[in-house]
C-alpha cells in the first residue's frame, strides 16, 4: 500500500510487472453483479456527474442489494476506481511494453516526461472519476493501486535524485485530481502542463 511515509528504496521496491497483477477470478454471479453494478454507475455518472450519484442509486440502478454494492467497493472512491481500471491498465502496458518514449528504450528524463503528458491526458479525460477515487475517503489516493504503481515508476526515473521515493510523491502531488480540477479553470490546461514538465526536469536534476 503506497503511504506518505519513508517506503522502500527504489532498488528493494515492488517490480512494476507484480504491481500491474490481474486481480483474482471471481465466480460467476459475483462477476455479474460487478458488471451490473460498473454499467449502472457508468451510466449514472454519465448523465448526473459524479457527485450527484449516490451509491444507493447505483445500488438501485444495477439491482443489487446496498450491502453487496458496499462489502464489493467499499464507498464511492472504490466504485469511481473499479471504472477506471481498465483505462489506468492501458496506460500501465503503454509503460511496461510500449515504444518509447512512453515505454522502455528511451533515457530516463525523456521517459518522465513522456509518463506526465500521457498521465496528464488521462488526468483530464477522466478527472471527475479520478477525483471522486482519490478524495471520497481520507487517503484513498494512496491506497489505490494504480498510485502505487505511478509512483514506483517514476521513482525510478529519478534514481539519480537524493531521495527518488520522496521525489516522485512530490511529483505525482501536482497531478493529484483535486489539485488539478482546482487550478484548471484558472491556469489552463497549457500551462499546467508546461508548469508539469518543468518541475519534473528539475526534479530529475
Amino acid at each position: 500500500m503506497a503511504h506518505h511515509g519513508n517506503g522502500p528504496r527504489s532498488g528493494s521496491a515492488i517490480p512494476l510487472e507484480l504491481l500491474q497483477a490481474p486481480p483474482p477470478k471471481e465466480r460467476a454471479d459475483a462477476a455479474r453483479n460487478r458488471v451490473a453494478v460498473l454499467e449502472a454507475a457508468a451510466r449514472l455518472f454519465a448523465e448526473h456527474g459524479v457527485e450527484a450519484v449516490s451509491m444507493d442509486q447505483v445500488a438501485a440502478a444495477a439491482g443489487v442489494g446496498k450491502g453487496t454494492l458496499f462489502r464489493r467497493f467499499g464507498d464511492k472512491s472504490g466504485l469511481a476506481a473499479a471504472l477506471l481500471d481498465a483505462r489506468e491498465r492501458v496506460l500501465q502496458e503503454a509503460v511496461l511494453h510500449g515504444p518509447p518514449p512512453l515505454g522502455p528504450g528511451a533515457p530516463a528524463d525523456e521517459r518522465l516526461a513522456a509518463f506526465l503528458n500521457a498521465y496528464f491526458d488521462y488526468l483530464l479525460e477522466h478527472l471527475a472519476l479520478v477525483r471522486m477515487s482519490e478524495t471520497a475517503s481520507p487517503g484513498a489516493r494512496y491506497r489505490i493501486g494504480a498510485y502505487r504503481f505511478w509512483h514506483r515508476h517514476v521513482a525510478i526515473l529519478l534514481a539519480t535524485a537524493p531521495d527518488p521515493d520522496h521525489t516522485a510523491h512530490a511529483l505525482l502531488a501536482a497531478v493529484a485530481a483535486d489539485h488539478v480540477a482546482a487550478l484548471l479553470p484558472e491556469l489552463g490546461e497549457d500551462r499546467m502542463r508546461t508548469g508539469l514538465l518543468h518541475l519534473a526536469r528539475r526534479s530529475a536534476r
